[in-house]
């Protein structure tokens, strides 16, 4: 792997201008695709495999015409104080706005709150319902001006009115997520580098890399149906990784220029280290997102299949674009005192990411810093710290990670509605004056649809099941059936006594389910139960039957992975402890913050309630990408000094010395890449960026900073044993570059030319 990487830089650098025209050329034809595609298509909410989709399934297929997830609008009045909405004045506003509304050309229904018995028992609150033949994305805006008018017009008469449904939903604030997490990025760069120019390069790759994905999929959006959802994530994770990759083949160069090599031989090096492990950290990462399809919901696996791409992406583009770039500017990127003349000889002092050492990867050879030299480097400081006090420290990271995780015990899973939303927007309150006027579970009723196609009596089958449905216990009120045109299916609306979000009314859902065989067998009718409630409780199941399969699939095929890059058995083992270390400490800081609400008046979470069902899924796959890349950066070169003939403390010290600081800085830019997507209005993807900040900062500060260190220093040598037939077995790799160690000696006269007369023993 080594030496063809170190090829392929090779003919990057001497053939820069067509690397260059090559990327160029792939943004504009991509470009092109994206601007003469088709409208990528809504998100998917179809959940193959669950009550709640079977109820809707059914619906579709019993009232033509009418579409199962068709738009709604929820119009709630509310009279002034000490009024009425049935009063002479306040009744005629209603009127008027129901009587216009159901004049447009896309509305289903049109139903009038005194006609339908909307009415609070004080009559302070009322609302009308409008229905849509076609969905929420399809609405014209001729559809939606007219109920805005309308709307509109009954304010002015008076009342306090409010929409709530899916007809006018507001889209949430957009925030400043990526310009935050680039300028974030660009400050760490510019701090770690000391250079303009090594600061810009990795994000200069970074966006070619989100540009030509995002063209991409939306090329390819109506063939593959993928939807802005997946472009989004696929933006979060591009800018993270293609940051993070650039980053470590343009330190490797910097470190590899620091030791006397040329330009084009430093760059071949840099990728056939570096670039190896960026390749295997890049499967690491796709592994995990194409393990995403195991679930079995569509929205998850395609936006795995266009992450995972992305990620493609930016490994393809670290392995050639960066190389070729360098040739442009070998010695841009480097320290200012490196630039400052022929200062690349083996006697000088190198910059910031190399020193002149012996094989021991100390000035001295005996892990001291002479008298006059810089000062010994953090990561060095601390590794030492931890190979000293490895039971202490691993103690302590295992105990304090486990306290985090405890609260993820409490995990309730649900799906964000109405109640999650600001106070500012109108779907909001809305929610609140229907849970003020009607109760707490109006806002989450039951839909209940009733298959009496084998019923003797269609209408009494219909009647009992409503009876019984009526008389079990948190159940206040079922509204009368509604049948379709062939009179073989209703509709009924069970309203319970508890909010959406309440853990009674998912009681109430299971119970109603487990007494269906006795209503059924009483009834003749057969009957299936959907709705926000029901769905949040059919998706959560079906998330966590999921998880153990998801889990056993990733895992195992990155422990596969990860023992033929490290010959070894116990690292992978560390490594994916590790990870349930930090992906437990993450989900229950979610919980912490999202679901108890400590602390989420300072991350601007105004309302707390259930995880979003998805989030436990989704945070595994990505965070166990994420955290490998980091296994990947600093196992390797622990490995490589320990395969080189450095004893296993000090090849962690080593390992630290060349790493440390470069894995810190990836960390911060993928930390700030995903908080920066906070400052949006929504709520789910506040919850996302949150969830991945935090895992990173636990998996690269904690994890891999303190925990792995600790299990080396205690393994010893027997972190790196791997039976002799398994050796056999496995496929060599050679990650580390040990076949580049055969090289002919550096002139001491190196310079930024083309180095040709240089040559490299494969």
């Amino acid at each position: 792997m080594a030496t063809f990487l170190h090829r392929v830089a090779h003919w990057a650098f001497r053939r820069r201008r067509t690397v260059v025209l090559v990327w160029v050329a792939v943004l504009a034809a991509v470009f092109l695709g994206a601007v003469n595609s088709s409208e990528a298509p809504e998100d998917s909410a179809s959940l193959p495999g669950i009550e709640s989709q079977q109820a809707f399934d059914l619906l579709d297929e019993r009232f033509p015409g009418t579409e199962a997830d068709g738009a709604e609008a929820r119009v709630v009045f509310v009279a002034a104080d000490g009024q009425q909405v049935t009063s002479t004045a306040n009744r005629s506003a209603v009127d008027t706005l129901v009587d216009e509304v159901a004049d447009g050309p896309q509305v289903a229904g049109a139903t009038s709150p005194f006609d339908a018995h909307a009415v609070s028992e004080d009559a302070s609150t009322a609302y009308a319902t409008i229905t849509y033949r076609t969905t929420a994305d399809d609405l014209t805006e001729a559809s939606k001006e007219a109920l805005t008018e309308a709307v509109e017009r009954a304010r002015d008469a008076g009342l306090t009115v409010e929409v709530g449904g899916s007809a006018l939903e507001t889209e949430p604030a957009q925030g400043i997520g990526e310009v935050l997490g680039i300028l974030v990025a660009a400050v760490v760069l510019l701090i770690t580098f000391g250079s303009l120019a090594a600061a810009g390069l990795p994000l200069l790759t970074a966006v070619l890399g989100v540009g030509i994905s995002l063209a991409t999929i939306t090329a390819l959006g109506s063939a593959l149906g993928f939807s802005s959802t997946v472009g989004e994530l696929a933006m979060m994770l591009g800018l993270a990784v293609g940051i993070d990759y650039s980053l470590f083949v343009v330190s490797r160069y910097r470190e590899e220029r620091a030791k006397g090599h040329q330009a084009q031989e430093a760059a071949a090096l840099a990728v056939g280290t570096a670039g190896s492990a960026v390749v295997f950290a890049g499967l690491t990462v796709v592994i995990a997102l194409l393990g995403l399809s195991v679930v079995g919901v569509p929205t998850l696996t395609k936006m795995g299949v266009g992450s995972a791409g992305t990620v493609l992406v930016g490994v393809l583009i670290a392995l050639t674009a960066v190389p070729a770039l360098l040739g442009f500017w070998p010695d841009a990127v480097l320290p200012r005192r490196d630039r400052e003349g022929p200062r690349r000889t083996r006697g000088r002092r190198p910059g910031r990411f190399g020193r002149n050492r012996n094989s021991s990867g100390n000035s001295n050879g005996k892990g001291t810093t002479p008298a006059g030299t810089a000062r010994t480097p953090w990561g060095v400081r601390w590794a030492r710290f931890v190979t000293r006090r490895p039971v202490a420290v691993l103690l302590l990271t295992v105990v304090g990670l486990g306290a985090l995780a405890v609260p993820s015990l409490n995990l309730r899973m649900g799906m964000p509605g109405a109640e999650s939303k600001p106070t500012t927007t109108t779907e909001r309150r809305a929610y609140d004056a229907l849970a003020d006027g009607f109760g707490p579970g109006f806002n989450g009723p039951l839909t209940v649809v009733v298959d009496v196609k084998g019923a003797d009596d269609p209408a009494a089958a219909v009647t009992g099941v409503s009876d019984r449905l009526a008389g079990t216990g948190g159940i206040v009120s079922v509204s009368p059936p509604h049948f379709n045109a062939a009179k073989d299916t209703a509709v009924v609306s069970a309203v319970p006594s508890t909010g959406p979000a309440s853990e009674r009314t998912q009681d109430l859902v299971r119970t109603i389910r487990d007494e269906r065989p006795a209503i059924e067998s009483a009834t003749g009718a057969e009957f299936q139960v959907t709705g926000t409630t029901a769905l949040n409780i059919d998706v959560g199941r079906k998330m966590q039957d999921a998880l153990v399969p998801y889990l056993a699939v990733v895992v195992g095929l990155a422990f596969l992975l990860l023992m033929v890059v490290f010959r070894s058995i116990l690292v992978p083992v560390k490594a994916a402890l590790g990870f349930l270390l930090s992906v437990g400490a993450a989900l229950g800081a979610i919980v912490t913050v999202f679901q108890e609400g400590h602390g989420a008046g300072f991350f601007g979470v105004e309302e707390t309630g259930p995880i979003m069902s998805t989030m436990p899924v989704f945070l595994v796959g990505i965070v166990f990408g994420l955290a490998m890349d980091y296994q990947v950066f600093l196992v390797s070169r622990i490995r490589e000094a320990h395969i080189h003939g450095e004893q296993p403390g000090q090849a962690v010290v080593t390992g630290f010395r060349h790493s440390a600081q470069v894995v810190g800085a990836a960390a911060l830019i993928m930390m700030a890449v995903f908080g920066g997507f906070m400052t949006g209005g929504e709520s789910m993807v506040k919850m996302v960026g949150f969830g991945l900040a935090s895992a990173v900062f636990f998996d690269a500060f904690v994890v891999r900073m303190a925990f792995v260190p600790a299990v080396l220093a205690l393994l010893g040598k027997r972190a790196w044993w791997l039976p002799g037939r398994l050796d056999r077995l496995l496929p060599r790799v050679d990650v580390e570059g040990e076949a580049l160690t055969r090289r002919a000696p550096v002139p001491n006269n190196a310079s930024g030319d083309d180095d040709r007369r240089e040559s490299v023993t494969v």
